[in-house]
């Protein structure tokens, strides 16, 4: 028997065939306001870059594939400006997880990190309660109306995308289809930088945890220490409470739950609340 054989696709070309069709479709739209999802599978494994970027980072294949999305990032932004439309383009660089080096495939990207820190000062990655694991980069571009070179801590999640970029088009959505969306707009254009009170991230084995501004709060779980598969990645459970103050140990080695219980049961009760809701 034979067949499927269209739906075979080589990996070195997939950033090159998703950035033709993308190029198409900003070209087709140029002259309607337009909404463009460009989910780009570097730096995800396999990790196999175009030969043309092979070899130009000392990182391996994972430093490849870095070097050709940011290649990729740029010939969309360049596409913008030569459609002249770069000005009045709201673009928002960002991630679904936090980094993962070894994520069972051996391309020797663990090896080769050479003492760079992927989740830079936090603690744990992808897959993982600690910080590392939900931490994502979040760059907005939209030169008309956004100053550049502003950093903003504001706590956003990005279940509020849909009722903020909503609320910039005047969208109406169905009663109740947003439940745990805000509409943080301001936020997101930088001319406010008050956002959520709190985030709530879950990890792999589903344990929840609890950001503000200050602490990090993750529920005690018996689950297992370390990731079960390949990947040496911990999980942060511990069977007790788990507090951490963010502002003063962001990599989250000093648990200070049985110091501030009033901080716990308060972290709790976010929880028990948005649980019942």
């Amino acid at each position: 028997m034979k067949g499927g054989g269209k739906a075979l696709w080589k990996d070195e070309n997939l950033a090159d065939s998703m950035l033709t069709h993308a190029m198409k479709f900003m070209e087709d739209h140029k002259k309607t306001p337009f909404f463009m999802y460009f989910a780009t599978n570097d730096v995800h494994v396999p990790r196999f870059p175009h030969k043309r970027f092979r070899g130009k980072y000392a990182m391996g294949l994972r430093g490849d594939a870095i070097v050709q999305f940011d290649w990729t990032v740029g010939q969309i932004m360049k596409k913008l400006c030569e459609l002249k439309i770069a000005d009045k383009t709201l673009v928002i660089l960002t991630s679904d997880n936090g980094p993962v080096v070894d994520d069972g495939y051996k391309d020797r990207a663990k090896e080769l990190l050479n003492g760079h820190s992927p989740a830079g000062p936090f603690r744990g990655n992808k897959y993982s309660a600690f910080e590392g694991g939900t931490a994502v980069p979040f760059v907005v571009s939209w030169p008309r109306e956004i100053k550049g070179g502003v950093v903003s801590k504001a706590l956003m999640s990005q279940i509020d995308l849909i009722s903020s970029l909503g609320s910039l088009i005047c969208a109406r959505f169905p009663k109740g289809s947003v439940p745990d969306s805000r509409n943080y707009l301001p936020t997101l254009l930088g001319s406010d930088f008050k956002g959520r009170d709190y985030v709530i991230g879950q990890s792999n084995t589903h344990v929840l945890s609890v950001l503000t501004s200050q602490y990090r709060y993750i529920e005690p779980s018996n689950g297992p220490k370390m990731i079960q598969w390949g990947p040496k990645i911990e999980t942060g459970n511990l069977p007790v409470p788990q507090l951490y103050d963010m502002m003063v140990s962001p990599y989250e080695t000093n648990n200070i739950a049985t110091e501030h219980p009033e901080e716990v049961a308060r972290m709790q009760a976010i929880l028990e609340n948005e649980r019942d809701r």
